[in-house]
């Protein structure tokens, strides 16, 4: 029991934690020397076998950080030439709080950044900038220290649905004033970018679907923009897109085929189309709308090949025609209407004409036929046709108002070939007052035959008008 006694307490006295001054080599060889001859001897257990191992680790541990930081500090030593880095006053060799090496213990003990970092360090020693540009996003930039500024308007290019919604307005407003020269500044405003042929595309698509003289409006538009604002290609494109949607188009407009050969003729006779465009479609075509198209143009090129422009491919418009063939055009609209009755055909008549400031003609050549005719059927149906226009505003109190006059002042010459005129007006205009189509003071000035009668024989036989 003794010797177990002395030899629990002579092992750790040869501890290397108690060997204060005994080299690493001599603390390793202790060490393992204790732990071969304790577990000869059998006299460890397991808790203290266990405490042995963790004092072995944490040292172990120990040793390799002294070791890493002997390894950097002969580093720095070999690149600074030998001069240490700590002060050698400081107790253990603290470093200075001047030093710009590494603390942690890691790394090669360099400074950080190579010395070019730090609070007001503008770069390491003997380090020459190049001239860098100014960045605007600089806090310290000067916009006026640069120079003369230049500013641009910048336009973003118009997508697909931004380009439908600014470019119908522009063509339904030219479509009111044919200004093609306006259409032209607008465009000029917009940034189509690639889709400008777009534009060629979206106006005939409209005008398919209106009035002719719509049709022979933007056949003068694309003239009037080739080489301008829009080029042949950019029109040919157009022609080409429209010629694939074909099927498309005539859902809306069954026509569309024959319409859509007509612009390519008139474009081309135009010169806004290069001449080689139908030439460009032999043998190619396999859609039977687009081939119709295409026939359809070339038989108005071929007839029509003496003649350098098809002005007439979409009729006279309008305004443009000739009056004596406008009077002929309501003379006819009303024989069709009183022998058919159908008003809405009159009505669609009339409206094809497009002459809305002539409709007063209408009225005056309607009322001389009631006073022409005979029998009260003409005077009925007359009165019928007059108050569907007044109601759906296609006749407007203007121009009723001026037919009516025409035919007031005009009366005693329509007298003569009509004797009973002014008995037949009179009952016209009664009607018309009744069924609202007239007012009250158009009535009124309608004129009354007088009566011729003698007055007494004192008056010398004189008549009194």
């Amino acid at each position: 029991m003794a010797t177990e006694v002395g030899a629990w307490t002579a092992v750790p006295q040869r501890d290397g934690a108690f060997l204060v001054g005994a080299p690493e080599e001599e603390e390793e060889f202790v060490d393992d020397d204790m732990l071969a001859e304790g577990e000869v001897n059998g006299n460890w257990t397991p808790q203290e076998k266990a405490l042995h191992e963790a004092r072995l680790k944490a040292k172990a541990k120990r040793r390799l950080r002294r070791t890493s930081s002997r390894d950097s500090t002969r580093e720095s030593f070999s690149e600074t030439g030998g001069e240490p880095g700590t002060d050698p006053n400081s107790p253990k060799g603290k470093i200075s709080i001047s030093d710009r090496k590494s603390r942690m213990g890691k790394g090669r003990g360099l400074p950080k950044k190579g010395g070019a970092g730090g609070k007001g360090v503008w770069g390491a020693a003997g380090m020459v900038y190049d001239y860098e540009e100014p960045d605007a996003r600089d806090p310290n930039y000067d916009e006026s220290s640069q120079g003369d500024t230049v500013y641009a308007t910048v336009v973003p290019e118009l997508d697909e649905e931004q380009l439908e919604k600014t470019v119908n307005p522009i063509v339904q407003e030219y479509f009111q004033h044919g200004d093609t020269k306006e259409v032209q500044a607008l465009l000029k405003e917009l940034n189509l970018g690639s889709k400008k042929f777009q534009f060629s595309s979206l106006a005939v698509s409209l005008a398919l679907e209106g009035k002719a003289s719509h049709r022979e409006l933007t056949s003068r538009l694309l003239s009037d923009l080739a080489g301008k604002a829009l080029s042949k290609d950019d029109i040919s494109r157009a022609f080409d897109k429209m010629l694939k949607d074909l099927p498309e188009l005539i859902l809306d407009t069954p026509e569309a085929p024959q319409m859509l050969g007509q612009f390519i003729a008139r474009a081309m006779a135009d010169h806004a189309l290069p001449m080689n465009f139908l030439d460009r479609y032999k043998g190619c075509v396999d859609c039977d709308h687009a081939r119709a198209a295409l026939d359809r143009a070339a038989v108005l090129l071929s007839m029509k090949r003496e003649i350098m422009r098809l002005d007439n491919v979409w009729g006279v418009g309008g305004g443009q025609r000739p009056v004596r063939h406008l009077i002929r055009e309501v003379n006819l609209l009303l024989k069709e209407y009183l022998l058919s009755g159908e008003v809405s055909e009159a009505e669609r008549c009339l409206c094809d004409l497009e002459v809305p400031h002539f409709h007063h003609e209408l009225v005056y050549e309607a009322v001389v036929m009631v006073l022409e005719s005979s029998g009260e059927t003409a005077v009925k149906m007359m009165v019928k046709l007059l108050k569907v226009f007044w109601e759906t505003g296609l006749i407007t109190i203007d121009q009723m108002n001026r037919g009516f006059q025409r035919v007031y002042d005009e009366l005693p010459d329509i007298n003569l070939d009509v004797p009973h005129a002014h008995t037949i007006m009179e009952t016209f205009v009664d009607l018309c007052f009744q069924e609202t189509v007239i007012t009250k003071a158009l009535r009124d000035a309608c004129p009354s035959r007088g009566r011729k009668r003698f007055v007494s024989e004192g008056d010398g036989g004189l008549i009194k008008q």
